[in-house]
């Protein structure tokens, strides 16, 4: 299991730059941040909903919290020249596959280019920083086997989605050879990694077509849960294993900057890649009730049906692994979402949910 006290020592009173902190996972990163304390700047659009996980951490008590767009280049550069960081941690990005069909250039703006932006950044900054980049499990060329994907292998993606996220892959390999290679970090002290993490599931993700924000309202409002694709397989993971991973990173990188400026996978043990089948089946008995159904066949974008990740890189050279399995990241989730329901607040069951992972 992985230790994860050492990490206040790395954090504590450190200046860490987080974008994305609005969001679903960038919620739980800025409370774990907060909880190391560290002094946190925020950057990011606004909570698109009152309801989201932001508001019920009071997040914007936890942060210098800037509502802005990451495609907004001069206005980036300034917050972070004016901040200072020690830490980048770029999580900010369009992170639907099926929206990503609707609005495909956006897409590619926000994930690509954005990405390009904060690098742009980093490279203007006048001591030192290590650079966190979070791309998704989905940056791979997709060719649907059993073969779990790799960091060295070839890039690509169907959906926009997922092609934008590895055509920032490319942009963080460029600037990191360009800019910030590893091999001359004496001279520019910027150490780049990126991070592709699997499937993550947790409480208070309310985003639309997402499933377990779809298994939760379906069974609050006393429905059936509709399953479009139940026989894809994906790397399931609670939100705070890849957290505590990119934390994990970072801590690795002030140690050894030019070993860790690199790519790495974050997913779950091989066992624990399930159907959505497997986890709705899982899900609905957690909470205790509920059905679920397949649509009848209708006209849909896209999906991968198969992606598996080898973490074999991160368990061996970043000496991280997975704490929890697939049934119990799938059992946590749904419990938080049951707790909340009755009236435990979202900012109370983060706290303990992150503090409990630390120590088990």
């Amino acid at each position: 299991m992985m230790n994860y006290q050492h990490l206040t020592q790395y954090y504590k009173g450190k200046r860490i730059f987080l974008t994305g902190h609005t969001g679903f996972k960038g919620s739980w990163l800025l409370y774990w941040l907060h909880l190391l304390g560290a002094e946190v700047k925020g950057y990011s659009l606004a909570p698109e909903n009152e309801f989201d996980l932001f508001h019920s951490i009071q997040g914007s008590r936890l942060c210098d919290s800037v509502i802005a767009d990451i495609r907004d280049r001069d206005r980036l550069i300034r917050e972070i020249q004016a901040f200072s960081p020690d830490f980048i941690f770029h999580l900010a990005a369009q992170p639907l596959v099926r929206l990503s069909y609707e609005i495909p250039s956006e897409t590619f703006a926000i994930n690509a280019i954005g990405t390009a932006h904060v690098l742009d950044a980093a490279r203007l900054l006048k001591k030192p920083c290590n650079v966190i980049l979070i791309t998704t499990d989905k940056v791979y060329e997709n060719k649907e086997w059993h073969y779990p994907y790799r960091e060295n292998d070839r890039l690509g993606g169907y959906d926009p989605y997922s092609a934008s996220k590895a055509c920032a892959e490319l942009v963080i390999g460029s600037y990191r050879n360009s800019f910030f290679n590893p091999a001359e970090y004496v001279k520019h002290k910027k150490a780049v990694a990126s991070a592709r993490a699997g499937n993550v599931i947790g409480g208070g993700d309310w985003a639309k077509d997402r499933i377990v924000p779809d298994i939760v309202r379906a069974l609050s409002a006393g429905k059936a849960v509709s399953v479009r694709n139940p026989s894809a397989i994906r790397p399931w993971q609670h939100v705070l294993e890849p957290l505590g991973g990119y934390l994990h990173l970072g801590s690795k990188m002030v140690d050894d900057p030019e070993l860790f400026s690199d790519s790495w996978n974050f997913g779950p043990q091989p066992e624990d890649n399930l159907t959505v089948e497997d986890l709705v089946a899982i899900a609905l008995k957690t909470w205790g009730s509920g059905n679920y159904y397949k649509p009848e066949s209708t006209e849909e974008p896209h999906e991968a049906g198969l992606l598996k990740l080898d973490i074999n890189k991160t368990v061996n050279v970043l000496n991280w692994r997975p704490k929890y399995n697939a049934q119990i990241s799938i059992a946590k989730t749904l419990e938080w979402y049951k707790k909340n329901q009755l009236s435990v607040s979202g900012k109370e069951l983060v706290e303990q949910q992150i503090t409990t992972f630390i120590n088990e």
